[in-house]
Formats: C-alpha cells, sequence, structure tokens
C-alpha cells in the first residue's frame, strides 16, 4: 500500500474533458457554485462537469470542479475537511444567518462582552456537535429544499444534524466584528457557528464574510480565479489529475494484468494493510488511476471505472 506523490505531472487543457480531472477554482463573492460549473463549461466545452462542496454565493473560495470521467470522483472529495476563514458581526441577528438576510433583532449588549467571553462562544462548538440547519439552507425537509419553504414564508421543522468541527481559532477581534479560522468536516454551516456563538452570548450575531481556503490537501492558492478560465496555462497549472486527486486515498498499484481485469469490472488481489470497505484507488502500469474500490475479504473490487 502506498500513496501517490505529491509531484504528479500536469494535467494538459485539452485531456482534462477527455480524460477528466478536477480543477480548483477560486469563486469570487457573487457568482453561485453552479455559476461556476457553468464557467467551466464553456471554457473546456463540455458539458460533463459537476463539483464537490457547494459555496454560498455570497461565499468566496476554493471549488473542486470535476471534469470529465473526474465527475465519478465528486463522492469521494466531498467528504474531506473543509478550512474557512470568516468574519461575525455581534449584536445583529438575521434570517439567514448571513449578511443576505433581514436583520430580525438587534442588541447593543455586545459591548460589555470580554474577548475570553467571545473565544469561550466559539471554542464551545468545537467537537461533534448537534447543529440546527439555517432556514435558507439547501437541507431537504419533505423532499423540499429548506429555503425553498422559507422563501414562501413558511417555517418547517429543522432537526440538528450531527457534524465536527476540528478546531476554531479566533484570529482577529475588534467588536462587534469578529474574524476567525475553521476546520470542519462536511455539512458543516459556518453562518450556523456564527449564530451559534450570538445566541450564547445573548445578542445575536451573523456571518458577514466567508472564504474557503482549503478542501483536505487541496489549497485556494493552488486555483485558478474563476475569471482566468481563458488562461489556457493557469489552468493548466491548477488542474489535478484524476489520481492526484484522490492523493489521500489509499492505493494499490496492478499489472497488465491486473488492469485488464479492472477495466472490465474483475476484482485484484488485495495489498496487505488495507482496510474493509474503505475506498482505495487502483493505479495502473502506466501511472494513471483506473478506478476507485475497496477490499472484500482478499481482494479489491472495483466500484467506479474511470478507464
Amino acid at each position: 500500500m502506498t500513496r501517490p506523490s505529491d509531484s504528479a505531472e500536469p494535467v494538459e487543457v485539452a485531456a482534462l474533458a477527455s480524460r477528466g480531472g478536477v480543477l480548483p477554482v477560486d469563486k469570487p463573492e457573487g457568482p453561485t457554485s453552479h455559476d461556476a460549473v457553468s464557467a467551466v463549461r464553456r471554457a473546456l466545452r463540455t458539458r460533463q462537469v459537476g463539483h464537490a462542496g457547494t459555496l454560498d454565493p455570497f461565499a468566496s473560495g476554493l471549488l473542486l470542479v470535476c471534469v470529465g470521467p473526474a465527475t465519478r470522483l465528486a463522492e469521494y472529495l466531498t467528504p474531506l475537511t473543509k478550512t474557512y476563514r470568516a468574519t461575525l458581526r455581534l449584536g445583529e441577528a438575521t434570517d439567514t444567518d448571513d449578511l443576505t438576510g433581514e436583520v430580525v433583532s438587534r442588541s447593543d449588549d455586545w459591548r460589555s462582552l470580554t474577548e475570553e467571553q467571545v473565544r469561550g462562544s466559539l471554542s464551545a462548538q468545537v467537537g461533534e456537535v448537534d447543529q440546527l440547519p439555517p432556514r435558507y439552507s439547501a437541507k431537504k425537509v419533505g423532499g423540499e429544499r429548506m429555503y425553498a419553504a422559507a422563501r414562501r414564508g413558511e417555517e418547517v421543522e429543522r432537526k440538528p444534524s450531527r457534524v465536527t468541527i476540528h478546531r476554531i481559532e479566533v484570529i482577529g477581534m475588534r467588536l462587534p466584528e469578529v474574524e476567525f479560522e475553521v476546520v470542519c468536516g462536511s455539512g458543516t454551516y459556518i453562518r450556523a457557528i456564527a449564530r451559534d456563538a450570538g445566541e450564547a452570548l445573548g445578542v445575536g450575531a451573523h456571518l458577514t464574510k466567508l472564504r474557503r481556503t482549503a478542501v483536505g490537501p487541496y489549497s485556494v492558492e493552488r486555483a485558478v480565479p474563476l475569471d482566468a478560465l481563458d488562461d489556457a496555462e493557469r489552468v493548466r497549472a491548477a488542474a489535478l489529475s484524476p489520481l492526484e486527486a484522490v492523493s489521500h486515498l489509499a492505493h494499490v498499484e496492478v499489472d497488465e494484468e491486473g488492469a485488464a481485469s479492472i477495466r472490465h469490472g474483475r476484482a485484484v488481489p488485495a495489498a496487505g494493510g488495507l482496510a474493509a470497505g474503505v475506498p482505495v484507488a487502483v493505479v495502473g502500469p502506466d501511472g494513471a488511476l483506473l478506478a476507485v474500490g475497496e477490499r472484500a475479504g482478499d481482494r479489491v473490487q472495483p466500484r467506479k471505472v474511470l478507464a
């Protein structure tokens, strides 16, 4: 069992649509994640494009856009840990828990808060916690997105979801504004962190700025800006090959005979040390990703064949 090298060969732009790859995009504030996907479709002239992890329109930062056959890898990228830089404002709560909503309550009591109290309201949310999703969220209740009901002025029953928040670090405080960094698991709402901090302090709060700086091992520093998709060199430098995109997975290498088996959906012998039921990248003799599979007994069974 080994891991792919961090020094993978760069992906040629023309190969993205045909062979597949993942393009890290730096989404600006304003466009939706769907807008970003549409821009990549136009730039690469292919419809086979998707993303792994939505960003709200007011948020900026790293969006992993899967292209070509690599769209099938999205499910292995979505669960990765996310890192965000965010700013909250104390003393005002909104109906969306962010700056896009209507203010529903105000309080000047934030003026009497200490830095220790503010830090405590954030650190109390670290760990595995039950987080109530915002009213305006994409979670489904009764088969409908919650934001659809909220826009009609309807109340729906919100149930907390178990999320994992690994770390919250305050990096700047000039009350009523607090800048902080969050490292969290998939499904965590950063605006809910701001809301819950305000409620714990009794003054209300909402999120005013949000930027995703990393997804798993991938940093926004490598990403291509959305307005630079027509720059082939910048796209080439940013793109991840399918194998590099799943570098966080353990992987097994197969020879030509094993590659032929994988291409036909047949299992191959498992390497020692592979955990059962955990995704594993299967790499062919040419160093390219053939499939993602999982160990079943003493074999690796392909689940998503890319070749």
